[in-house]
Parts: C-alpha cells; structure tokens; sequence
C-alpha cells in the first residue's frame, strides 16, 4: 500500500469518484479519433482507473469487474487486481495479466486465462474513455491518471472491504493486557467470504493452526465496514452472529498484512495478521469459500443501479 495520504489533496478525491455521466454525455463522444491514434489515447495515462459504478450493461467482462485499475503499455496489459501491495507492485502497475492490440479505436484483448474480448473505444473527454463490448452489450468506463498524481491510499480504503477478502483467514496474533474480559477474547481466526451477498463472515475458536484449509469455524454471520466522519483512515467493523450479539469495533490497517481491531465496548486492542494471501488473476482464482460449500467469483460489486446501454451495436 502505497502512502500518499495529503500530498494529493481533496481535489482528487472528488474528482476520482464523483459521477458526472448521463446517457446523452456518454454517447455524443467527445474528439472521438480527431488527430490522435488509439495507441496514443492509451498511452496518454498511466494509469485507468475502472469506475465500476458508471457500468452501463447488463452484461460483464471478468477482468473489468476484478481490476481497480488497468494499464497499456507496449502491448502488454497490466491490471491492479488486489488491494495488498496497491500502489508498490509492478511499480504501481500491477501484474501482467495479458496482451493487446489497438488500431482504428478498436481494442483487441487476449487476457492470459479468459481469453480473447474485443472493444470499441470512444473518448468521453480528456481523461475518459469508454470500452463498449458489442458481444455482451456492456460499457466500462475508464479515469485516466499518472501514478504520481492516482490517489493509491484514497482507493485502498474506500474498498477495504475487498482487502480483507485478500488473505484465506485472519489470525489473531496480539491481546493488549489492557481491556475487560469478553467473548470476542475467545475468537482466533476470522474470514471474509467473497460472493453471495459480499457480506459474509466466519469465526474460529481453533489454535495455532497452520493451513487455513483446516480451520475448524464455529460461527457465522455478515460483518459491515463503514467509514469514520473526518478520518478517511479509519474504519467501522461489525459482526453481526447469527446466534449472538453484534461485535463493533475501530478497525486500522497497520500493513498490508496486519489490522488492528480495537473493541471500545471492552477497550481491548487486537492485531490479526493475514494467512494465506490469494492473488486475483483470474476468474478461477477470485472466489471465496462460501458457508454452503460453494465458491462464487470474487469481482468488484457495481452499486449504482443496472441501466441499458444506450450505445449502438455497429459489429452485428
């Protein structure tokens, strides 16, 4: 995780996340192809962002709805896919995750595992375009940055919610002395499940156990991260058990492999460290094990409402 924290400002912030998009916008193109080649639109940032709540489609690519960010570069397809190491692997890149060619704003995509995708792509304005897939009728839009002015930190903890899906389970490996006796003493592991409602959690009382795999869990329940007036770094985490009261806590991330969970009912400080780091490449690796023993895509979660596409299909 790469720290930026205030060098970057509000303006980013706001201008990263902020929906701006109608239908009427999205479809009269902005210079569309007017004196620039389609190599050197994608060359033009490093760094694009997939702003996966402005999706219009019902349809889905996989690799679009797994990455935070992708990048082009010299025919190599790179995509940020997890939240541990955002910011520091492939020197803010990501991973290689494919190959592509680019000619007459069309977009050609041969994805190491799923395979060849082909767009049309349309520029909004001067730091966005769009990939419309005309065999699942599905546009994603794209923000375009540098890696020295892409607010990492701003993007790792307005998901954090994926970052704890990242590793198999969670350990706790620190009690403070400090702090009243309580049922959550108790608990050793923790794990959040991807898929289904993408709320999902599970708790363990095991010990000292090695693989992941054979952690025994006693309960289960959905958990929900929310965010903390004035303190972007700062998060809210409640477990709500099926059979118990809810634990509320303060979660911080001290690393990308260690949080804190602070229990203000009790005043205790727990550390847990994460075990069993799951890299995202691909469709077969972005699943979660689910409470009824079947595993669903773990894939960024469009929160805006599904709109038709009003783009026009010119392939068919």
């Amino acid at each position: 995780m790469k720290m930026i924290k205030l060098l970057l400002g509000f303006a980013l912030t706001a201008t990263l996340f902020t929906s701006c998009y109608t239908d009427e916008f999205i479809v009269n193109d902005f210079n569309n192809n007017a004196g620039i080649t389609l190599n050197q639109l994608l060359d033009s940032h490093e760094l694009w962002y997939v702003d996966i709540n402005q999706t219009l489609g019902n349809g889905e690519t996989p690799f679009l709805n797994i990455a935070f960010t992708i990048s082009f570069r010299n025919g190599v397809l790179y995509a940020n896919n997890n939240l541990v190491g955002f910011g520091n692997q492939g020197n803010g890149f990501g991973i290689d995750v494919g190959t592509y060619d680019a000619y007459n704003m069309i977009l050609d995509v041969n994805h190491d595992i799923d395979g060849f995708e082909t767009f049309d792509v349309y520029q909004v304005d001067n730091n966005t375009i769009e990939l419309y897939n005309p065999f699942n009728d599905t546009s994603y839009f794209l923000n375009g940055y540098q890696r020295n002015n892409f607010d990492y930190d701003f993007v790792f903890y307005d998901n954090i919610h994926y970052f704890l899906k990242e590793y198999e389970a969670w350990e706790k490996t620190y009690t403070s002395q400090m702090g009243a006796i309580n049922e959550f003493d108790n608990e050793n592991y923790l794990q959040f499940l991807a898929g289904g409602n993408d709320s999902e959690f599970r708790s363990s009382q095991d010990t000292n156990i090695g693989n992941p795999d054979n952690i025994y869990w006693d309960y289960t329940g959905v958990y929900g991260v929310g965010d903390v007036s004035g303190n972007m770094y700062l998060k809210t985490l409640t477990l709500d058990y099926d059979f118990f009261d809810n634990e509320y806590f303060e979660l911080s991330v001290i690393n990308d492999q260690r949080i804190e969970l602070f229990h203000p009912s009790s005043e205790t400080v727990y550390e847990f460290t994460g075990r069993g780091y799951i890299q995202f490449l691909r469709e077969t690796d972005a699943i979660g094990k689910r409470i009824n023993g079947n595993k669903e895509l773990k894939k960024r979660k469009q929160k805006t409402a599904k709109k038709d596409n009003p783009r026009v299909n010119t392939r068919s």
